[in-house]
């Protein structure tokens, strides 16, 4: 069976010029593609279809009605601010999209828009719904709950005053939850928040049991052989390195050890073990990735319908397969995505298995760290992030971004430059652990890594850099290759005509990501009428998801969509638009009626 591309513009009177390609080739080019930008151009359509399903009688224009009037706002514009955000209403003549993004894009036009997503983890500084409120208006995409801390009641809470978010006033936070794993790590310190441990002083690590308060200078361990497997001498890491341990005496099962470098003690920290310079890893390779605390976490996770699990210290990709079906069989739509975290010498020797598996992947340095040298941490990060970009996968930098605003206001310099170098690397998103969580500062953290995010995104676009990634096809069937090419010409027609906006429309979110996976100039409009993949979507760089009730009929939708976006603001006619969908394998090309 032959396919065609067809193009034509809805303005000329002249029938549609076909050409015909076997099989084999069919793909969308625009290499040499050369169209009037702004002023002339109306509406060019670039179309992958069925030889039998051309019709010349059927290249009616792209846009039929008179200034885009064919929808209805049926909803009051929301006004930026935590007090009169409005939610919108769900019926099938509105648009429901982000708060903060309609605010941005009013104020600010289209480039101006952040691409980079931002994450934060939610505990006793930020879990109360005004502290929510707050960091949902300076930028936070998802909320992640770390299943380390807290009790499951504590963490229903937190995923109800974000659910509530959403509805009262019209955000649309994802939720993350993340597993604790099963690598060894220190107890809950009885109750208290932190501990200080200064230089030279003796402590005590047990793996016995104690009621609370735990005997001063004591810390519980999960992993019973502990005592057995560490040796007088061995060099004992809490958090990756955050403090710093010799072991000077073993008694039955407490090991007391001697502070060498201080540092802050938080709960459940990893415990990691070093010995002549070597980590020591055997037992903590024959401990399982999923827990039996972590599969009862999974299963409060999707009774309470987060959007994303991220699995600690992923070793395989079987892990992620097994989970991934156990998720399938039991959420509703199966639309939990399943986020590997790299952070083990075992996920570096797998990690294109682990990558292909997962939905997506999150470079978390600190314990990573803790494994491999520290000065392989920045070229291993590169290597992650560009992977998942090649192979489709969001990708997510965390792990002591901020570290000192967990105590102080500002940032040291050294870490803004951190957060700029995740940025010129073109990461999905970043994320803040204790510094929103626990910090002093949680939404002064966010401000810096929304506002530096900006900076180097526009310095970025201003000298039009264009990257010298090679990303490979990834498609697994025909169907999937022309979704591709076509995402592929249009992102880079988006950039050569200069495009305010690319729109795509997406059941799934599929093109969407393909899209985005391009890192086109401008940002990317997700209309899609699942709610779940509109927040999943929000994890994705320069996607701004939105929900809206749409047709096949991509004439309707493209109407519908100017017609709503127009009421509130957001476009104007003139502006010149790129869609494609999934319903219809095409680009059309035109300017907002």
């Amino acid at each position: 069976m032959s396919h065609a591309i067809n193009f034509f513009a809805s303005s000329s009177s002249h029938s549609p010029a076909t050409f015909t390609i076997s099989r084999p080739s069919v793909f969308v080019s625009t290499g040499s593609l050369r169209v009037p930008v702004k002023k002339s151009l109306r509406s060019l359509v670039v179309k992958a279809s069925a030889a039998s399903d051309l019709d010349e009688s059927q290249s009616s224009p792209v846009l039929v009605s008179e200034n885009g009037s064919g929808g209805v706002l049926s909803s009051v514009t929301k006004e930026y601010g935590r007090n009169n955000a409005v939610a919108p209403s769900a019926d099938s003549s509105s648009i429901e999209v982000d708060t903060v993004t309609e605010a941005e894009l009013k104020e600010n036009g289209f480039r101006s828009t952040r691409r980079t997503k931002l994450i934060c983890t939610i505990g006793p500084a930020t879990c109360g719904f005004e502290q929510l409120e707050a960091l949902a208006v300076e930028g936070m995409n998802v909320a992640r709950i770390n299943m380390c801390h807290g009790t499951r009641d504590w963490h229903r809470m937190v995923i109800e005053r974000v659910r509530r978010l959403n509805e009262e006033k019209g955000f649309a936070v994802a939720i993350m939850m993340d597993t604790e794993g099963s690598e060894i790590h220190m107890g809950d310190l009885g109750g208290a928040s932190s501990a200080k441990a200064e230089d030279g002083e003796i402590w005590n690590f047990t793996v016995r049991a104690f009621d609370p308060p735990l005997p001063e200078r004591t810390i519980t361990v999960n992993y019973d052989g502990f005592a057995e497997d560490v040796k007088v001498g061995d060099d004992l890491l809490v958090d990756g390195g955050m403090v710093r341990f010799e072991v000077i005496e073993k008694i039955g099962p407490d090991v007391k050890c001697l502070c060498t470098d201080p540092g802050l003690l938080l709960p459940r920290a990893n415990l990691t073990f070093w010995r002549d310079g070597k980590l020591v890893r055997e037992r903590n390779a024959m401990l399982p990735t999923i827990s039996s605390k972590d599969w009862l976490d999974i299963d409060f996770g999707i009774a309470e319908g987060v959007d994303f699990i991220a699995v600690s210290f992923v070793k395989s990709a079987e892990v992620i397969k097994h989970l991934k079906s156990y998720i399938k069989a039991r959420a509703r739509d199966g639309d939990i995505a399943v986020i590997a975290k790299i952070e083990s010498i075992d996920s570096l020797r797998n990690l294109e298995e682990i990558i292909q598996a997962s939905d997506g992947a999150m470079v978390a340095r600190g314990d990573l760290g803790a494994q491999i040298p520290l000065e392989q941490v920045p070229s291993e990060q590169q290597k992650i992030v560009q992977l998942c970009r090649q192979l489709n996968r969001p990708v997510i930098v965390a792990s002591q971004l901020l570290e000192s605003m967990i105590e102080y206001p500002i940032p040291t310099r050294a870490e803004v430059a951190d957060v700029s170098e995740a940025v010129r690397q073109r990461g999905d998103a970043l994320m803040l652990s204790g510094e929103s969580a626990m910090g002093q500062f949680p939404e002064k953290a966010l401000t810096v890594l929304r506002t530096v995010s900006l900076r180097i995104e526009r310095r970025w676009r201003e000298q039009k850099r264009r990257e010298v990634i090679e990303l490979p096809s990834i498609a697994s069937s025909f169907s999937d290759s022309i979704s591709e090419e076509i995402c592929n010409s249009a992102a880079k027609m988006a950039n050569n005509l200069e495009v305010d906006a690319l729109f795509v429309y997406t059941k799934n979110g599929h093109m969407a990501s393909l899209l985005s996976r391009c890192r086109p100039d401008c940002p990317i409009f997700a209309f899609t009428t699942a709610t779940s993949v509109r927040r999943r979507l929000n994890l994705q760089w320069g996607l701004m998801p939105f929900r809206l009730n749409y047709s096949d009929d991509m004439e309707s939708n493209l109407n519908k969509t100017f017609s709503l976006l127009k009421a509130r603001g957001m476009i104007k006619s003139g502006d010149l638009i790129i869609a494609v969908s999934d319903m219809l394998q095409s680009i059309q090309v035109m300017n907002v009626p």
